[in-house]
């Protein structure tokens, strides 16, 4: 689905990002992505990336920096030639009650979040301008579209996203460039392993977490043709949590 494709992904080290790494890969797209501090973990996913017979490469950066994100993508462009599809996964958590949240907190999850994606995405526009298309896919949450205490900061970076790519969608759609959004539900994890999964569970109509890898299957969705007239949208990989 993706064969000669190259794909830049932030935050992919671990996690959902890591995992959409793997799944483009399986599907044939040269896969760059980005790393703040995991370097053992990013090597190791490289290695594992190249034995699917694809390139791939991994970038120490901060995709929460302006001048760092435009250094990155001129850098993959350099080793790549293009990028076809975008990637904004990285992202953190500083999770307090709005009475015990400092301002750094929310600053903090507001500039990884949600700056991280105006950098990247503003990077890469004119290079799929000029090649004529692109595919751009936002990892937001089920938080950024019901809340949830204790992450007022979180589900404002997350709903911010979703805002975002509406309004990218709208200017770049003459362009052939789309882009959408993934809201992942409770996802199996290291940030779920260390929570109590029993409560949220009973909440989730498929009555189990979801897997890194499934969120990863519509990231390929979203960056392939099969999704060549969908653009705006949020999918929910939830198990039917949101409503």
């Amino acid at each position: 689905m993706l064969q000669n494709k190259t794909v830049l992904i932030t935050g992919a080290s671990r996690g959902i990002g890591r995992s959409i790494a793997i799944q483009m890969a399986k599907a044939g797209a040269n896969v760059a992505f980005s790393f703040r501090s995991s370097e053992e973990k990013a090597n190791a996913l490289v290695d594992e990336l190249m034995q699917m017979n694809v390139k791939a490469k991994a970038y120490k950066s901060d995709a929460s920096d302006f001048d760092a994100a435009a250094t990155l993508v001129k850098e993959v462009l350099d080793d790549f030639s293009t990028i076809d599809i975008l990637v904004n996964n990285a992202g953190i958590t500083r999770d307090k009650l709005i009475l015990r949240m400092k301002s750094e907190d929310w600053d903090d999850v507001i500039h990884t979040n949600l700056k991280s994606v105006f950098n990247l995405t503003k990077q890469v526009m004119r290079p799929m301008m000029k090649q004529k298309g692109g595919s751009i896919i936002n990892i937001s949450s089920v938080v950024g579209i019901s809340g949830q205490a204790g992450q007022a900061n979180y589900a404002a970076s997350k709903a911010g996203i979703i805002g975002f790519s509406k309004s990218i969608a709208q200017e770049m759609g003459s362009r052939n460039i789309r882009c959408n959004v993934i809201a992942p539900g409770f996802i199996q994890t290291d940030m779920t392993a260390e929570l109590n999964t029993d409560d949220f569970i009973k909440d989730i109509p498929l009555k189990r977490l979801g897997t890194a890898e499934e969120v990863g299957d519509v990231a390929v969705f979203l960056a392939s043709d099969k999704s060549r007239y969908v653009t705006g949208q949020t999918i929910s990989v939830c198990g039917g949590l949101s409503k």
